[in-house]
């Protein structure tokens, strides 16, 4: 304003009375023309309360630059810390750069029971059991649009059978189902769009969705933010559950987040919201739809070849058959089970394994040579691999080999 206004031929004495500045700061200025001013770092006052604990924030922030104020404020607090959460928020502020500003967003709200978000997040971890391995693991995550009450699960796929298990999960532990459910371009929800631009949704998916009775929506691509309400907690996750911790497997992995769920995430207060999670999660869940009184039973068919130790490989891992099924098999892939076909009967059901190449053999299916002993002698038995056979003979055979051997001495 300064500038403007001496371009405008007004003199130093006319600005500094319009602008209310000192005529030397008005002198100041003109000469410097353009120039921006240069600040030097923000002074941290006194820490006070916080000193003690100023070298354990740095070496957290130093090991995880994106833990959050709020876990670190609790985390002390567990070591005796008793100021308030604003210091260590300055603090944080004073020790990490500087981020630069972020454009306006236009929020919106939906009504209760009317809206839930869905997307799946990447986190890469390396678990205690196997410290050899590092592991990609992906984070399916539900969130009330009205309440953001969080529903979560890690989850080693994102395919369509652990998409659809994840949903039966979801609505299970909200006890109801909203009316639409809104995800990004998935290929899992989304398989493309018609020649006039309507969105084609998976087939699964509508079922599911017919079964529940919520309408699908996907979000406009490369629009992320659409869906922001389950976008941003993946941040809060990734910052507040999933740094600086350690987990066995995917199971204490899925037991701590449930633990972190229920202790700290839907029962804070929010800050958009401003009210707690959780009580607003009990006002709006009597506005969500009863869950249906069948349970979901969708198919997704397909042809697997059994292996010669007797089991069916089936998203990365290994289901057992009963002894003599044959080579071919179809499999039916429920959201929560594994149905194997032989012939168009079934001979095996499982349910669905979430870890790395795990194995589940029924020990029903390993019982062929007990029921084996009742048929005919002449018949030849499996064992080991098919192919190597021995046949069948009686005891009065097998007497006579040794009393033969005892008349030679034991010599063969």
């Amino acid at each position: 304003m300064i500038l403007d206004l001496h371009r405008q031929g007004l003199s130093i004495s006319a600005i500094a009375r319009r602008t209310g500045r000192d005529p030397k700061t008005i002198r100041k200025y003109i000469a410097r023309g353009l120039e921006p001013p240069a600040y030097g770092p923000r002074r941290v006052g006194r820490p006070g309360k916080l000193a003690p604990y100023l070298d354990y924030l740095r070496e957290r922030i130093t090991a995880f630059p994106n833990l959050s104020a709020v876990r670190l404020t609790r985390e002390i607090r567990e070591r005796g810390y008793e100021g308030t959460y604003t210091a260590v928020k300055r603090f944080l502020c004073a020790a990490r750069p500087a981020a630069r500003p972020k454009p306006f967003e236009v929020r919106f709200e939906t009504p209760p029971g009317q809206q839930a978000q869905v997307d799946f997040a990447r986190f890469v971890t390396t678990f205690t059991d196997q410290p050899e391995i590092t592991r990609i693991v992906w984070l399916f995550s539900l969130v009330l649009g009205h309440s953001r009450y969080i529903f979560a699960r890690f989850v080693l796929h994102q395919d369509l059978q652990t998409l659809l298990r994840c949903h039966m999960l979801a609505f299970e532990s909200l006890g109801g189902v909203p009316l639409e459910i809104l995800y990004d371009r998935m290929k899992t929800a989304v398989t493309g769009e018609d020649g006039e631009g309507h969105i084609i949704y998976n087939r699964a998916l509508l079922t599911m969705a017919q079964h529940y009775g919520f309408l699908p929506k996907a979000c406009r691509p490369y629009r992320a933010k659409t869906k922001g309400k389950v976008e941003r907690p993946f941040s809060y996750i990734r910052q507040d559950f999933f740094l600086a911790r350690r987990f066995c497997n995917l199971d204490d992995l899925n037991a701590q987040l449930r633990e972190w769920l229920d202790t700290v995430a839907n029962v804070r207060l929010h800050g958009t919201t401003q009210r707690i999670v959780a009580e607003a999660f009990a006002a709006e869940r009597p506005e969500l739809q009863p869950l249906p009184a069948f349970p979901f039973d969708a198919l997704l068919k397909l042809e697997r070849r059994v292996t010669h130790d007797g089991l069916v490989s089936i998203g990365g891992n290994y289901y057992s058959v009963p002894d003599r099924t044959r080579r071919i098999v179809e499999v039916h892939q429920l959201p929560d089970r594994i149905r194997i076909l032989d012939q168009g009967r079934v001979v095996a059901e499982h349910p669905v394994l979430e870890g790395p190449r795990q194995s589940r053999v029924d020990p029903a299916h390993r019982q062929g040579f007990i029921a084996n002993a009742s048929r005919s002698s002449s018949e030849a038995i499996v064992i080991g691999r098919p192919g190597d056979q021995v046949a069948r003979r009686s005891l009065a055979f097998y007497q006579a080999v040794a009393d033969r051997l005892a008349a030679m001495g034991g010599r063969a």
